[in-house]
């Protein structure tokens, strides 16, 4: 990801669905530098915002019911949610939530694409998501793993009008010619209980040091730290309650 603040169509923010918000809250502060905040009002249901310094960078999401999964979940800024679903379903998606809003910041909606990974859209109205990006402890690449590479480019091509680059082991994700993403086969490495999914990747000052650290404080280093050749290096963390991301750095001559 190359832009440091949101843009039209590119990922703008972050949630974890988490079923103990304190813990969540303790294990990221140390993990990434986190401060957060829990807007105290009833209709927010403890929604915290995650902030490094003054900038908003991520979001926890307090849990209602059992059968949530603990997961992170991507949200891409879009300059109209309604128009956006229209073409969520007719590229052969689905809506798991309707468009609402949060008077004074703005509107979304959560939808998955055709093979069921989920994914939320968000428009400005007052709070454009994150307010840096790219930068260490911040949200820094996105990444779809899904078994049908092929219905999955012509799903967020056709939806978001994304710039696709191909490689034979991997596909880069682009817009406003800012590659910010990319998209993964899953292989005989995934579990068949492992359903597609966006995978959310945060900036570190050391990949090695930050996996340590998360194993350290009850998480778990599920891969890596691996260096990708002419790219990052990374590693893919669990975290105490069970939600899965990754951690990356940039190489020295990205």
């Amino acid at each position: 990801m190359k832009f440091d603040k949101p843009v039209t169509g590119g990922p703008c923010w972050a949630e974890l669905g988490t079923t103990d918000l304190e813990a969540t809250k303790r294990f990221y502060a140390d993990l990434f530098g986190w401060r957060p905040q829990t807007d105290p009002s009833a209709e927010m249901g403890g929604y915290t915002i995650a902030h490094l310094g003054d900038a908003p960078v991520a979001a926890f999401v307090p849990l209602g019911e059992e059968k949530q999964p603990v997961a992170w979940y991507v949200t891409f800024a879009v300059a109209d949610v309604d128009a956006t679903l229209t073409k969520v379903r007719a590229a052969g998606g689905s809506v798991a939530m309707e468009p609402g809003d949060v008077p004074g910041m703005g509107r979304f909606a959560s939808a998955a694409d055709p093979d069921g990974a989920a994914f939320q859209l968000w428009r400005d109205q007052g709070f454009a998501g994150a307010g840096l990006l790219n930068a260490p402890g911040t949200l820094g690449w996105v990444e779809l793993a899904t078994r049908d590479t092929e219905r999955a480019q012509a799903f967020y091509t056709e939806v978001f009008g994304w710039s696709v680059t191909s490689t034979p082991q991997y596909t880069h994700f682009g817009v406003e010619g800012a590659e910010f993403g990319g998209m993964l086969a899953m292989n005989d490495m995934f579990p068949p209980e492992v359903p597609p999914h966006w995978l959310p990747y945060f900036v570190v000052e050391d990949v090695d040091a930050s996996a340590d650290a998360a194993a350290g404080a009850g998480g778990a280093i599920v891969m890596g730290p691996k260096s990708i050749p002419n790219g990052p290096r990374i590693a893919v963390l669990r975290d105490p309650g069970g939600a899965v991301l990754g951690i990356h750095r940039e190489s020295a001559e990205g």
